[in-house]
């Protein structure tokens, strides 16, 4: 399945110490996200992977494989977008950024993924150089989810980097996905104005502790 023009596209994802990690529970947020009108879910690791795909979207898979002594860790190997394949992921999504890995280069991961697992690639950058980069080497999908995440890229911003999906989407076809701190309807409109395919929203829709500590902390500040 291919993402939608124009869609809205939920990230489902729970770390170990939240409350709602496991499988059980991001299949039943994936549930709600497609009656909300999601039109894709993107999920980490190959139990969550094949537990959203009830929801009948198209999946975008990851696997966060964590190592001490370098930055990148969305699926940073061959070996990690295989066990998403196998899960049922229909993308599947990999840090595409300069930055020193283990594992495999981007250019071998996207062969790998399009030509021997017939998927599309979903190429996580942080700048317009990694995004044309990430074109060149023939991603299905550019998206802006490590814009303020990596140490030479202003470190999170409040706002989502709307100068980076208006430069990618002016300098390459390939479709560009907006991703990263998307905290209300009106700013994923605003991506779609701005050149966006596709929206992806995680926090907002899926993370409800770190919305009550907003609300918290903005309560406490009053008081």
């Amino acid at each position: 399945m291919k993402l939608v023009k124009g869609s809205l596209i939920v990230s489902c994802q729970a770390r170990a110490d939240n409350p709602l990690h496991g499988p059980a529970f991001m299949g039943a947020m994936a549930l709600a996200a497609r009656d909300g009108g999601a039109l894709g879910i993107r999920a980490n690791g190959v139990a969550d992977v094949a537990a959203v795909k009830a929801a009948g979207l198209p999946v975008i898979g990851i696997d966060k494989v964590f190592s001490p002594d370098v930055p990148v860790y969305i699926t940073p190997s061959i070996a990690a977008a295989d066990g998403l394949a196998a899960a049922g992921a229909d993308i599947i999504a990999f840090d595409c950024t300069q930055r020193p890995r283990k594992g495999d280069a981007p250019a071998e991961i996207i062969r790998h993924i399009r030509d021997t697992l017939g998927l599309e690639a979903f190429a996580d950058i942080s700048t317009l150089e990694e995004g044309l980069l990430a074109a060149e080497l023939g991603a299905t999908y550019i998206s802006t989810t490590l814009s303020g995440y990596t140490e030479y890229t202003e470190p999170k911003p409040d706002l989502p980097d709307f100068a980076l999906i208006e430069a990618l989407a002016s300098r390459i076809s390939v479709p560009v996905v907006a991703e990263g701190r998307f905290n209300t309807p009106e700013l994923a409109r605003r991506a779609l104005d701005a050149g966006a395919y596709a929206v992806v929203v995680g926090t907002m829709i899926t993370n409800p502790r770190e919305i009550t500590k907003g609300f918290a902390r903005a309560i406490a500040a009053a008081q």
